[in-house]
């Protein structure tokens, strides 16, 4: 696919759209039983229990649709009850198995991300690997497949992206004066000078970074460039992708002397992706995607960089043993991984510190304090010290979590929050056994995420085709239902009032947010002198970083390189605002039962009274003689209000970024100015400009702006979510009448597939009771098994 697929659902299907739709067929995939190799004998079974219920719907539902089109397909007239029934039930059809579940493996250069994937995957070499040099340079994606082949798809930059990257690196490396010989050399040894320099001798060889933009645009790259902008590579065995692979995506070294067509075109790649055959480790459905650290100077490649993080349901945020007890890089690695949880789709966050196996035993023993018992070997000492890490950056991190996340945050109650992991142990084994590596334990989990979450989506499947085919079999009543239309009126007028308290509740819920956000604004304008201080000083003074804060100001404020942290301006000066706001923000996005500052459990509470006016309404009155049409309109309401959650997960991250993207938008034309200043001391005469411009938005109000214009995207979240409930109503009151205003058709006899679909639903509750057998009987065989000892050689 040329681009990424957007992950977070779909929209309700139109009501007069593609009604004479063909079904989508869904490719037959030989050897299914092949796709749950990856999973233990037990989940296995439970799986093909799902797999063969949502098959069995599916076809269910094709049938169904069939029949409704043949019984419609010469009416010039389709009642609106008929229309919505026809396209529910081809949404349904056309619904996505499961979507991805992607996990984000994040982490600063040389932290091990490529070897862990590798050792994930059990290819040892697969994506390229080097110590303590970057080597990845760009994200890359690795799921399995029912592909025959490896595959790898490389996109890249459009012109325009390009373009605009040029004008940037061209701007950059600009001078408008000589410079004498102290200066050009800093000028030299700038870090985004280096990087500019490399990118465009790259692309147009050497001497590309002495012409202006007009004349490279002029210029015709070094290698050919497709027009797809998508680059295919397909191979029979992993190895031989990883080399063809290879020089896309590993980082050249500046001193490189060859001369490989490939690394030509670095600088355009955008992004990989790499799809397995059927893998017995990862299983069909989880994707792994190797994350930079940092960004990049491309815009959309640092928008791609942002969105890839925020999609991410899980990031194991990755550190080896040796950075992990500190540094800046690991703390501002944790912080975006916090952040992910309250703007994006993460709802677990876990350590993983890599090469644990790394110990010199004479300093660890003397710098050990006084044990229980005397360490005798290498691998006693490397056990030991893995631990008391665990332990150690568990209890950091959690009290990280705690004052970020909300009390009740799931992830606060995860078992494991820190991985201690050995990717060349995995492999050597001449130290720790494979499972005391914990590759396997980090492959378990991933299993489990995706074994929970198929039966989770199977189960609101099958439950919702069921009311479907309910309502269906319904039709086929010509009874006309008494006083109908007093009782729908009744319905109306309670769901009116119920969304008059809704409103109010979100108000309130929102409402929450103006304290804390008000202590941050105050906090804010005392603190950004010395936030704006520290973001501009360099130990090192302004030698290199000349072009570098030029870069940040070309940028609007924001630098990202794959050799420095990341600056980010805005972002620094609006921390003070989030650290006030985030516990309160997570709180009210977070689910749970219903508190003053919690959303979804107030649209719970909402659906759940209106289902139970529904019931009563139907014991009443006479839709008792309607019990299917009315337990379908009952559930039905869950499904057209279940969209709401997904709206508001898209919207939260505006909401959450709007404080920063609205400083950056008070400071471009300050950010303008400073980027334009040349010549001697131009590095300190930037910095001025920047502060004095930083001064005067801030007496002109710029965080008190920030603060409305947060505020004011809170109240439009409000207003399209009551909207969408007012929506949702009317169409369940359409259906509601759909009878009794003359809307209804008899349609085709579906009673056999009716009953077909109830024997599914009630097989939902088998499937569930033998997966919870299956899994209390191999707890019992793990407990009764015998420990495995150390690798061959280890003295225990």
């Amino acid at each position: 696919m040329a681009e990424m697929k957007d992950v977070f659902g779909q929209e309700p299907h139109p009501v007069e759209d593609d009604l004479y739709k063909e079904p989508m067929r869904k490719r037959r995939k030989p050897d299914r039983d092949q796709r749950f190799r990856a999973f233990p004998s037990v989940e296995q079974s439970a799986l093909k229990e799902y797999e063969k219920l949502e098959s069995r719907t599916r076809r269910v539902l094709s049938n169904t649709y069939q029949k409704l089109i043949q019984s419609v397909f010469l009416d010039d007239s389709i009642p609106n009850g008929v229309k919505y029934l026809i396209n529910r039930l081809l949404a349904l059809i056309e619904k996505p198995t499961v979507d991805p579940i992607y996990i984000g493996l994040f982490g600063s250069t040389g932290a091990g991300k490529s070897s862990l994937i590798n050792a994930i995957i059990q290819q040892a070499m697969f994506l390229p690997v080097s110590g303590e040099s970057i080597c990845t340079s760009c994200i890359v994606q690795v799921s399995s497949g029912c592909c025959a082949q490896y595959e790898a798809k490389i996109h890249l930059l459009s012109d325009q992206e390009w373009r605009e990257e040029l004008k940037n690196l061209t701007k950059l490396l600009h001078r408008t004066e000589e410079l004498g010989r102290e200066e050009a050399d800093a000028w030299n040894r700038d870090e985004a000078v280096e990087e500019a320099t490399w990118k465009l001798q790259m692309i147009y060889g050497n001497g590309a970074e002495s012409k202006n933009y007009e004349e490279l645009l002029r210029a015709k790259p070094k290698r050919k460039i497709p027009t797809s902008r998508v680059i295919t590579l397909k191979a029979e065995e992993a190895e031989e992708l990883s080399i063809k692979l290879d020089p896309y995506i590993r980082t050249q070294r500046r001193d490189w002397d060859g001369e490989a067509a490939e690394m030509h075109i670095w600088p355009l790649i955008k992004h990989v992706e790499v799809t397995l055959p059927k893998s017995d480790l990862i299983p069909e459905g989880v994707v792994l995607v190797d994350i930079p650290g940092t960004g990049d100077f491309n815009s959309k490649r640092d928008e791609m960089w942002k969105k890839t993080i925020d999609k991410c349901s899980v990031i194991w945020v990755i550190s080896d043993i040796e950075r992990v007890s500190g540094g800046r890089a690991h703390e501002d690695l944790l912080n975006e991984s916090i952040k992910a949880c309250q703007r994006g789709f993460c709802r677990d966050v876990a350590l993983v510190v890599t090469k644990t196996d790394k110990l010199h035993l004479p300093e660890y023993l003397r710098e050990r304090k006084a044990g229980n018992q005397a360490i005798q070997s290498q691998r006693e000492a490397v056990l030991e010290r893995n631990e008391m890490i665990k332990l150690q950056r568990t209890r950091i991190l959690k009290e990280k979590l705690k004052r970020k996340l909300p009390a009740d945050f799931k992830v606060l109650e995860a078992s494991d929050l820190v991985y201690t992991v050995s990717a060349q142990e995995y492999w050597q084994q001449a130290l720790l056994t494979e499972e005391e590596t914990e590759i396997p334990k980090l492959r378990e989990y991933v299993r489990k995420r995706l074994l929970d979450k198929k039966r989770r989506t199977v189960t609101k499947y099958v439950t919702e085709a069921f009311g479907l085919l309910l309502l269906t079999d319904s039709f086929s009543s010509t009874q006309n239902l008494p006083n109908e239309h007093l009782h729908t009126s009744v319905l109306r007028r309670f769901a009116e009032e119920k969304v008059e308290l809704l409103e109010k509740a979100i108000g309130q819920c929102f409402a929450c947010m103006e304290q804390p956000l008000q202590e941050g604004v105050r906090t804010a304008r005392t603190s950004y002198r010395c936030i704006l201080r520290a973001c501009l000083v360099r130990s090192k003074g302004n030698q290199g970083f000349h072009q570098t804060l030029k870069a940040v100001c070309l940028k609007n404020g924001i630098y990202a390189s794959r050799t420095l942290a990341r600056i980010d301006l805005n972002e620094a000066l609006t921390q003070p605002i989030y650290d006030q706001i985030d516990p309160v923000f997570g709180s009210i996005f977070r689910t749970g039962k219903p508190t003053g500052s919690a959303l979804m459990p107030h649209i719970d509470a909402f659906k759940h009274s209106l289902q139970e006016k529904m019931i009563e309404i139907g014991i009443r009155s006479g839709w008792k003689y309607d019990s299917c049409k009315n337990n379908f309109l009952i559930q039905e309401i869950s499904a057209i209000l279940g969209g709401l959650e997904g709206h508001i997960l898209r919207r939260k991250r505006r909401v959450y970024e709007s404080l920063t993207a609205s400083v950056q938008s008070d400071l471009k034309l300050c950010y303008e100015e400073a980027a334009q200043i040349t010549g001697k001391k131009a590095c300190e005469r930037m910095k001025d400009a920047i502060r004095r411009g930083v001064d005067r938005q801030v007496a002109e109000g710029m965080f008190e702006r920030a603060q409305e214009r947060m505020q004011h995207q809170f109240q439009q979240l409000k207003t399209g979510i009551v909207e969408k409930v007012k929506g949702s109503i009317a169409t369940m009151l359409t259906l509601a009448l759909s009878q009794g205003d003359g809307l209804y058709k008899e349609l085709a006899d579906v009673g056999s597939e009716y009953k077909e679909m109830e024997k599914l639903h009630r097989s939902l509750r088998e499937v569930a009771e033998n997966a919870r057998l299956r899994k209390g009987m191999q707890e019992f065989l793990l407990r009764a098994s015998p420990s495995k000892a150390g690798p061959p050689g280890t003295s225990l």
